[in-house]
């Protein structure tokens, strides 16, 4: 581009094509740059003038220089991401090259074995044959002195137990001493989470997960041994006695509790033996075991109410990475006494991909979002002002605090007040230490009035319906099961100040995003109920009640996950430290399910939920078909701040809330299994309905009128096909209503995507909420030209996802969409290359 220098103020020119910027030039551009990548023309006349450095310089340079370094932060941006993804490639293929090697000698292991019974299999005095197979890692180790170490609780005893699990901990890591196969539906990549096995056919329940991440070998040490920072299903972890041996390792001796998931089962405990050391190659082993009376070690006695458990070799083994980070390996493998829980519940104990998930799994997700807020700005600030660390600090509290509320432990206060056989458990805790965390003093200067926590709660069997989708319809849908004045009461311990209470909708529930965790395992938001609670001063007024709501396990596509939806009412000023009772759900698949349906299957139940007088569901067309779902537990738990002369009244009003709550869970239950509304009417696919059908061969065909192309690559003929090409389009594709205030009536499966939302969440969702104030004002220049021309093309902006968070898209296109006789029926978007920013 040939460009022109008045005055010689900017320098001389290059090879007569562009403009060569004085070092002064471009630091000021560089500032501005900062300040604004993207100015107008009337922003880049306006730096011109404040600029004196840069008043030679016409603005159509101006403009130029700006795309240039847009351009070079983009190519830079780009080059920083290739990079990280060989990184990341790389020491993947060195997983992958280590774990063909393992399977490799395990086959040459079977074969040798097969071999050897074949030759021997009549002949049965001869000496068995050691079937252990060397570990990649432990060649050039040191070897046990002898096959019968002493076993005492001596320093020398103990070291003996370490060394032991050190060796079978690290052939289980790397070698062939478990059986391993791949974990069902995870398959390893460079976007995986790791690569991800399961044992078959060993004693107990084992898994194991190889993965990357970018923390030092030490720091990962330290984060994998807090288990409870993690590991939700961990109560604590007691260090009892610390040994230093003679190698530089460290042998602890630790007793671990871990809560029951439901209602149903006891919680468990452990005696373990901790033993950290380094390889002579610089790896950085932590392996685990128990200590059982037979190896004469020490012991630890029962503990009543808690089922003693074991935990076979397991551990973490950790190499640095060239280039910086780690790769580690973990083992996983426990007996968790099956057997002493009701027969319907064993396979939560007795699955290893449960526990892939709930603990190999968790924390390689842990160390994975560490490493990514390390990698974070110190401006990296997420809703309502909240770092990273600090949400993860929240979501373990609400986890933790349901936790605590479902087992109900008497050490900490609890006790079952009324029959303990009933089918509402209900259970009491005034001790100083739980009441400590709750009558905080608000700003609001209001005395705190409870003296009590009451917790009624209860479990039930669910039949044939996937937990990711009942729990996404209960968190949609709060009005189907919820009371509005139970929602005020559990608000009551939380006094809300006048400065936040504003009179709303009666009933409304407006949603505020706070935060995703990593790989949208995990979620959290603020709810916000309007017109509910009460002032102190005037009990009239409505008011509205905030409420810290924690999400996880939503997408039921996922392999054995537990669908949790907690939540606990907040102060208005929702300090770090506010008090929190949390109250919700947790549904825990127990048996494998192919569940074949639309991972965004409308849950519009309104119709579903009502049966006509001929016996069929009038939502039935939104249902997907050939859906098969195993049995689940579901656990609900509600906690309740009160005064103790209330107790009677409130266990009471409790007790029939939760037993409404169960009954409308069945319902809505009902309402969603895939076999009921077979059973009714016949299923179907979720967008196969006649009217959507119709509606994307009318979109494809204004497009096709208004842009002289086609809006869809292939020229399936047909509603279905046209229907089915436009779900499964790459780029977001969203129709939005005629009115004054346009809201989003149908959005493919990019579309629900970026827009972080359902089919039936979407109608909630206005025009003019999904973009920022330049897009807002772009929108409504270019709506007339919609409306008179048919169509406009938007330039790339940024718009915002129902959940908050900013997605940036390359350009859009609008155009009217127009039914049989011409006339409009909806505006349609399209939205190019977009992606989460």
């Amino acid at each position: 581009m040939a460009m022109s220098c008045k005055d010689g103020k900017l320098g001389c020119l290059d090879n007569g094509k562009y403009v060569r910027y004085t070092p002064e030039q471009v630091e000021a551009l560089e500032r501005l740059y900062h300040d604004c990548p993207k100015p107008s023309s009337i922003r880049r006349q306006q730096l011109i003038r404040e600029c004196p450095i840069l008043s030679n310089i016409e603005p159509k340079q101006i403009k130029v220089w700006f795309q240039n370094r847009r351009c070079r932060e983009k190519q830079r941006k780009e080059a920083s991401r290739l990079q990280a993804v060989n990184r990341k490639l790389t020491a993947m293929n060195k997983l992958l090259m280590e774990e063909n090697d393992r399977l490799q000698k395990q086959v040459s292991h079977l074969v040798h074995e097969n071999s050897y019974f074949r030759q021997h299999t009549h002949n049965p005095s001869l000496p068995a044959k050691d079937t252990s197979c060397e570990s990649v890692v432990t060649s050039g180790q040191h070897q046990l002195a002898s096959q019968n170490p002493p076993r005492d609780a001596s320093p020398a005893g103990l070291l003996s137990i370490a060394e032991e699990t050190l060796a079978e901990f690290l052939s289980k890591a790397t070698g062939t001493a478990v059986e391993w196969v791949q974990m069902p539906g995870m398959k390893p990549g460079p976007d995986s989470i790791g690569i991800i096995a399961i044992s078959h056919g060993c004693a107990g329940v084992a898994a194991r997960a190889c993965g990357l991440v970018g923390l030092e070998p030490t720091r990962v040490a330290e984060i994998v041994k807090d288990r409870p920072s993690w590991f939700r299903e961990c109560r604590a972890v007691d260090v009892m006695n610390v040994l230093p041996t003679a190698n530089g390792g460290t042998i602890e001796l630790l007793y671990m509790q871990l809560y029951a998931p439901t209602t149903l089962a006891p919680p468990r405990d452990f005696w373990l033996l901790r033993y950290t050391s380094v390889l002579e190659d610089g790896s950085l082993v932590v392996c685990e075991r128990s200590l059982k009376s037979t190896q004469n070690g020490p012991s630890m006695p029962l503990v009543q109410n808690f089922v003693r458990a074991e935990m076979l070799p397991s551990g973490y083994l950790i190499r640095p990475c060239d280039g910086g980070g780690s790769i580690i390996h973990i083992v996983d493998h426990m007996d968790l006494e099956a057997c002493s829980v009701p027969e319907v519940l064993r396979p939560l104990y007795e699955s290893p991909k449960v526990l892939a998930q709930k603990t190999t799994m968790a924390a390689l997700r842990q160390l994975k979002q560490i490493a990514q807020e390390v990698t974070q700005t110190n401006s990296s600030v997420n809703g309502w002002g909240r770092r990273p660390a600090a949400l993860r600090a929240l979501s373990q509290r609400l986890s933790r605090g349901f936790n605590e509320a479902v087992n109900g432990f008497t050490d900490e206060g609890w006790s079952v007040i009324g029959d303990s056989m009933d089918d509402v458990t209900i259970t009491v805790n005034s001790s100083p230490d739980k009441l400590m965390g709750l009558n905080l003093t608000f700003s609001n200067g209001f005395a705190p009035v409870s003296n009590v926590v009451l917790c009624a709660k209860a479990s039930m069997l669910l039949q044939n319906v996937p937990p990711g989708i009942l729990l996404r319809f209960l968190r949609e849908h709060r009005s189907e099961w919820a009371d509005n004045n139970i929602d005020a009461y559990l608000a009551a311990a939380v006094k809300v100040g006048p400065c936040s209470a504003r009179v709303g909708g009666f009933g409304g529930q407006v949603i505020l995003p706070l935060a995703h965790t990593i790989e949208h395992e995990e979620f959290m938001e603020v709810i916000k109920l309007e017109g509910l609670g009460h002032s102190p001063e005037d009990a009239i007024v409505p008011r509205d009640i905030f409420l810290l709501q924690l999400c996880s396990g939503m997408d039921e596509n996922a392999v054995g996950t537990c669908a949790e939806l907690i939540f606990a009412p907040i102060d208005a000023s929702f300090a770090d430290d506010a008090p929190l009772l949390p109250s919700g759900f947790r549904i825990i698949p127990l048996d494998s399910a192919k569940e074949v349906s639309s991972p965004n299957r409308t849950l519009d139940l309104a119709s579903a939920l009502e049966i006509g007088s001929a016996g069929t569901t009038k939502a039935s067309a939104d249902q997907s078909g050939n859906s098969t779902c195993a049995r689940s537990v579901m656990t609900i738990a509600f906690e309740f701040g009160i005064e103790s002369h209330m107790q009677e009244h409130v266990a009471s009003m409790a007790r029939q809330y939760v037993r409404g709550i169960i009954s409308s869970v069945q319902r809505v239950a009902l309402a969603l299994s895939p076999s009921h509304i077979s059973s009714q009417v016949g299923l179907r696919t979720p967008l196969g309905t006649p009217e959507a059908q119709t509606l994307a061969r009318w979109i494809c065909q204004s497009y096709r009128c208004y842009m002289g192309v086609e809006l869809l690559k292939s020229n399936s003929e047909g509603n279905e096909s046209v229907l089915k090409n436009l779900w499964h389009h790459t780029d977001a594709i969203i129709c939005c209503s005629m009115k004054a205030m346009p809201v989003f009536t149908f959005a493919n499966q990019a579309g629900l995507d970026m827009l972080e939302t359902t089919l039936v969440a979407l109608q909630d969702i206005s025009l003019e909420k999904i973009f920022d104030d330049n897009g807002r004002k772009t929108l409504c220049s270019e709506f007339p030209q919609i409306m008179q021309q048919g169509f406009a093309c938007l330039q790339g902006g940024i718009c915002l996802s129902s959940m908050g968070r900013p997605v940036s898209y390359e350009r859009a296109v609008a155009w009217k969409v127009l039914n049989e006789e011409e006339n409009a029926h909806c505006i349609c978007f399209v939205f190019i290359n977009w992606s989460f920013v």
